[in-house]
């Protein structure tokens, strides 16, 4: 079972995304959880964002495990799925950023980002375990007046609904509350 959680900034996505993974670990001997987180730290204060979210998650889910991907993430979740082992991707929206709008070197271009998305699809067709993925939903709004803004909106929008289709559920947060798009919470 796959699932999407979606939702703004601060909207409780990534705690429930803990929260399922506390409670896949709780609920069976010899299962085990992998946050592939997948963050980088451009600046200081993004730096020390990273490690905070290290402390609370440790500290919330004592038994999740982490590795950070923050390019190769249809691979990782190839190499890490397995039926013993959920693994929770957070997030979606800094992977595509990684890719569509690098810190360092050339972005990916519309071909390079259809085939990281089908990539990414084709690893959770072929996952062998539970897979939650965390992105946030940001077209929601008005459309940004850079041509970049839009191109990554866009690409996240196309990413979220190719994931949506892989998956068995898709939860919306709003203000820590969930919403079942697809499939019962």
């Amino acid at each position: 079972m796959h699932e999407l959680i979606l939702g703004g900034q601060k909207s409780g996505k990534s705690r429930t995304a803990e929260a399922r993974a506390a409670a896949w670990l709780q609920a069976g001997a010899g299962r085990e959880a992998t946050l592939v987180a997948t963050a980088l730290a451009g600046d200081e204060e993004m730096d020390r964002r990273i490690q905070r979210h290290r402390e609370e998650r440790a500290a919330r889910v004592p038994g999740l495990a982490t590795v950070e991907v923050p390019r190769a993430l249809p691979e990782a979740v190839q190499q890490l799925a397995a039926p013993q082992r959920l693994l929770v991707v957070d997030c979606l929206t800094l992977w595509l950023t990684q890719l569509a709008m690098p810190l360092h070197g050339p972005a990916a271009d519309e071909a390079a980002l259809a085939a990281q998305r089908s990539a990414l699809c084709r690893a959770l067709a072929q996952a062998g375990g539970p897979v939650v993925l965390v992105s946030n939903e940001i077209g929601l709004g008005v459309a940004p007046m850079s041509r970049e803004a839009r191109r990554f909106i866009d690409a996240l929008g196309l990413l979220h609904q190719a994931v949506a289709a892989a998956c068995s559920r898709v939860t919306l947060m709003v203000a820590g509350c969930e919403l079942a798009v697809k499939g019962r919470a």
